[in-house]
């Protein structure tokens, strides 16, 4: 479900005013603060099976880190492959730890439900039996080869206007964090910043990518992922030609519903152990936007250090407000936002206001982007102290060549939307 004023022109009156009120201040602590939100997740499932997670931790640090200036045949594939080739190493040893039986305990079946194992041996091992070994899911052995999706699979979407309220907010927040990863693109790869026509693009685009994937039945909608300006800047690979034969790879990939088994059946702790890397990695990153501006302003310091404490304390008010310090939650910490409609602070007359406030508030994001944006735009600042963005001009850009060939659309597609104004530059 996407709101579509969240995905509106960026160079019509409202978004050139939100436009101007987005700068590198603003964008560091909102980013930051949707890779630190996920600190509950990380560790305390890795935690389930150290020998497996933290040595996965480990490699990746290694790979990345240590190695990371070796290079075979001209690349640097440890500090490119980082990821997949820890995930890789752990999951081979986790196999060879499962067959030689290292996890198996006698009378003790992991198929039995926790709630129904009598014996006290089987309940003391069964956290180690379902965390660390490879062969609990059945997701490869039960998925077919072949799988068409196809839209509404799962049901007709169901929808109501306290989550839209929800989805229009999150939608324009997280279009903050595009914005600051179309600039820094834009610096990696030489090319000038883009225009608003250009930015309004590609918010638009992922409008519209997320309204597909919620037809489809995703669960999740579509955003700019931080972490692949990064990947710009390691693999010095810019082309938007390898960005399309990836979507063309991928869209094939899934119609073999085999290679969706197999990404499904990565155990839960070896996610965890990856996840404690990227989000980290997506928190420094966020946190480096603040390169654009002047990073040892006293001023910038305070409304970052301010951003990113709210960002997580005014959510753990909201999320343990009024639950006892003794009652056993039925999920885990790490879902707690989507359930604090039921008990937060905010308990007027009108439903519909509770829920939207009481979920909006214990989402980090919302309240970094809310924190920053206000402090950033009335504290006195000069525009080199802010790291304003500056963006290319429409009438400029289409003036040189080099420009226009860099943001066009691919395949001549423009000339066929020309009519859009939003399309083009």
């Amino acid at each position: 479900m996407i709101c579509p004023a969240a995905n509106s022109r960026l160079n019509s009156p409202l978004q050139n005013r939100l436009a101007r009120l987005i700068n590198p201040v603003v964008v560091s602590p909102t980013i930051a603060a949707v890779g630190l939100s996920f600190y509950s997740y990380g560790f305390p499932l890795v935690g389930n099976c150290l020998e497996i997670g933290a040595v996965q931790i480990l490699l990746v640090v290694l790979f990345s880190l240590y190695l990371r200036k070796i290079s075979i045949l001209g690349h640097r594939i440890f500090l490119i492959y980082a990821v997949p080739l820890g995930l890789a190493i752990t999951w081979a040893a986790a196999f060879l730890l499962t067959e030689a039986g290292a996890y198996s305990y006698k009378g003790c079946d992991i198929s039995v439900p926790a709630s129904n194992l009598i014996s006290e041996h089987c309940r003391k091992h069964v956290s180690r039996m379902k965390h660390c070994r490879v062969d609990t899911s059945h997701a490869l052995k039960s998925s077919p080869w072949f799988r068409f999706p196809y839209p509404l699979q799962w049901g007709t979407p169901v929808f109501t206007w306290k989550m839209a309220f929800v989805m229009c907010v999150v939608s324009i927040i997280a279009s903050v964090d595009s914005v600051g990863s179309y600039h820094a693109s834009s610096l990696l790869v030489a090319s000038r910043p883009p225009t608003p026509g250009v930015v309004g693009r590609g918010i638009g685009l992922e409008g519209i990518s997320s309204v597909l994937a919620g037809l489809w039945g995703t669960g999740t909608g579509s955003t700019t992922l931080t972490e692949n300006v990064h990947t710009i800047a390691v693999t010095k690979m810019g082309s938007r030609r390898a960005v399309e034969l990836g979507a063309c790879a991928l869209i094939v990939l899934s119609l073999v519903g085999k290679v969706g088994g197999f990404i499904a059946s990565i155990p839960e702790v070896m996610v965890a152990a990856l996840l404690c890397f990227m989000w980290a990695m997506l928190a420094a990153l966020g946190l480096s936007n603040l390169r654009y501006s002047e990073a040892g302003s006293s001023r910038n310091i305070i409304i970052v250090g301010l951003s990113l404490f709210f960002s997580l304390s005014i959510p753990a008010y909201f999320q343990q407000y009024g639950i006892s310090p003794n009652s056993n939650l039925s999920v885990p910490s790490y879902f707690q936002p989507y359930i604090v409609a039921s008990h937060g602070p905010f308990r007027s007359k009108y439903g519909g206001v509770n829920y939207v406030l009481n979920t909006l508030l214990s989402l980090h994001m919302v309240i970094a982007f809310l924190v920053a944006v206000i402090l950033d735009n009335t504290v006195p600042g000069s525009r080199q102290e802010r790291g304003v963005y500056v963006w290319s001009e429409s009438e400029v850009a289409r003036r040189e060549p080099a420009v226009s060939k860099d943001y066009e659309l691919p395949f001549r597609i423009g000339r066929v939307f020309r009519w859009v104004k939003w399309v083009g530059l």
